[in-house]
């Protein structure tokens, strides 16, 4: 503050104390009609660094200093509490100079792997991630939120900044390249009207209470958000995610803004059946947030449930939402494996699983034949297989900051996206009509387009007939409209999960047996493969 000349002068005896003084000459309202040629010109502007860089060199960056300058500037601009701050950061590579590099400019170092950061093995980790858990805490503060666009073919630092993101509220995208469709539709629909096709719905400023009833306490929550340190009697001892309080604060939200609140039962409700009273609980959420419309907004939400005799498994099973068990379960690994060592997340969902089905399911001892699951159960094992062999459990393969935009994403999406996300959902379009199909490769047929939705990506795969009937023009016919709607129709359902999903996602198109079939191979279950005497597909 001191050496950008932002620190405010004290006011003479009597004046009234105005806020953001200092940095108003950074600000230029956006109803300015000089403030888009003003943007527009910094950013034709913007031109490569001319310094020359070694070939055994990596260029220049102050990625940290940078983002240390933003949060100072924004902080001396704009009253804390007064509209919605958002600091976005695009990079396109690894911090190299200053407070928050990650790696030296010298070629021959390499940038840090899930390997180095398991024996402590890389030398600028700590001292990074400690510098941005700081900035992070100041942004925090100041109710700032920070965006982060990451378009490089390396790690750019993401694993290190990912306080920064999750602590605010702010969004996050990974791609190869600045000139990928990903990154560019995304940022249209960072700035999106209200009344425009993609719009967020982005608010700020905003506060989680939770209020339970008596032998209920609060553990923590699993989400984009951060402790306010507002301690009451209903907080648990034992701290799950972001304990230790009854109210978090959200410096930034959006319509899919996806909080998990954990509960821990030290009662059964007795005391009440004592006195006569019905034994029921209640649970209170309590959310005020600055809407996009620059309104302050409180949202009360009440709910009630019996309680009911632990021994009584209908009741229970009839509580339960398998989805949102899975996407719950998905979110607790992830932050388990980030936080305590030696963790094993294989193990961790396997004896969830195998406790699950001893309480619940009914089957006869040493007769696999006679397991049965209840209908509000019977996909939850499907759910645990393909997590524990999903990108959030299974990291081999995957740098650091790819890990990172996972986790960051699947902490903030809605249930069915989170699910979406370790558990494809996979849909078959022929002429006798639409209908889901099996994550298998027998699910493959000539006549048949598949249509993949793996959250980050969507996959339009075309059988070998239906691919050789769109290359020699079919569709084109009068005489063939069956077969032009058949394949317009999985194009527009991907054109729609892409206007309503952030980030958006890659829309792969490809026929059987191309190049970029892998996309939809890497997800189905090798039931056949070429080693064996069954076919790859059911052709």
């Amino acid at each position: 503050m001191d050496q950008l000349g932002l620190r405010p002068t004290a006011p003479r005896p009597g004046a009234p104390v105005q806020q953001g003084v200092a940095g108003r000459q950074f600000i230029l309202p956006l109803a300015d009609t000089n403030c888009e040629t003003s943007i527009n010109n910094v950013l034709g502007d913007l031109q490569r660094d001319a310094y020359p860089v070694s070939s055994d060199q990596r260029p220049a960056r102050c990625t940290g200093t940078a983002m240390q300058v933003a949060e100072a500037l924004m902080s001396a601009s704009v009253p804390p509490g007064s509209c919605m701050a958002r600091i976005m950061l695009f990079t396109g590579g690894p911090g190299t100079e200053g407070m928050g590099k990650v790696i030296g400019r010298d070629l021959t170092e390499e940038i840090r792997s899930h390997k180095d950061l398991a024996k402590d093995a890389a030398p600028h980790f700590r001292k990074a991630k400690k510098f941005y858990d700081g900035l992070a805490a100041e942004m925090v503060a100041h109710g700032h939120i920070c965006d982060v666009f990451s378009c490089a073919l390396d790690n750019t630092g993401l694993y290190e900044q990912k306080e920064m993101v999750q602590l605010t509220g702010g969004q996050c995208v990974l791609i190869d390249t600045f000139n990928n469709v990903v990154f560019k539709d995304s940022l249209k629909r960072m700035f999106a009207g209200e009344a425009e096709e993609g719009f967020l719905g982005m608010s700020s400023h905003a506060t989680l209470e939770v209020l339970p009833s008596r032998d209920i306490k609060i553990s923590g929550v699993l989400g984009h958000a951060a402790r306010s340190e507002k301690k009451s009697s209903s907080v648990a001892d034992t701290e799950v995610g972001l304990g230790g309080t009854s109210q978090w604060k959200l410096c930034g939200l959006d319509a899919d803004t996806t909080l998990g609140v954990l509960f821990e039962i030290t009662g059964n409700g007795s005391a009440l059946q004592d006195q006569g009273q019905a034994p029921q609980l209640f649970l209170q959420f309590i959310t005020r947030y600055m809407h996009w419309s620059g309104q302050m907004r409180c949202r009360v939400t009440t709910l009630t449930r019996y309680w009911t005799d632990g021994s009584n498994s209908a009741d229970l099973i009839n509580g339960f939402d398998q989805e949102t068990a899975a996407a719950l379960m998905a979110r607790l690994a992830t932050f388990k494996m980030e936080t305590e060592e030696d963790f094993d997340p294989t193990r961790f969902l396997d004896r969830s699983l195998i406790r699950l089905c001893q309480r619940f399911a009914e089957y006869r001892k040493d007769d696999p034949a006679s397991f049965m699951l209840h209908s509000n159960l019977q996909y939850f094992p499907q759910f645990m297989f393909n997590l524990r062999r999903s990108q959030f459990v299974q990291v081999f393969g995957f740098g650091p900051d790819e890990t990172a935009f996972f986790r960051l994403t699947l902490f903030k999406v809605p249930v069915l996206d989170a699910v979406a996300m370790f558990q494809p959902q996979l849909v078959s379009y022929a002429f006798q009509g639409v209908e889901p199909a099996l994550l298998d490769v027998s699910s493959i047929l000539p006549e048949r387009i598949l249509l993949l939705d793996a959250f980050f990506y969507v996959v339009i795969f075309h059988g070998t007939t239906v691919a050789q009937w769109r290359k020699e023009g079919y569709q084109d016919r009068p005489e063939h409209e069956a077969f032009k709607q058949l394949l317009a129709a999985p194009q527009e359902e991907a054109r729609t999960i892409a206007r309503r999903r952030f980030p958006v996602p890659r829309i792969v198109d490809c026929d059987q047996n191309g190049s970029q079939a892998r996309f939809l191979l890497a997800k189905l279950n090798p039931s056949a493969t070429y080693n064996t005497s069954t076919p790859m597909s059911s052709e």
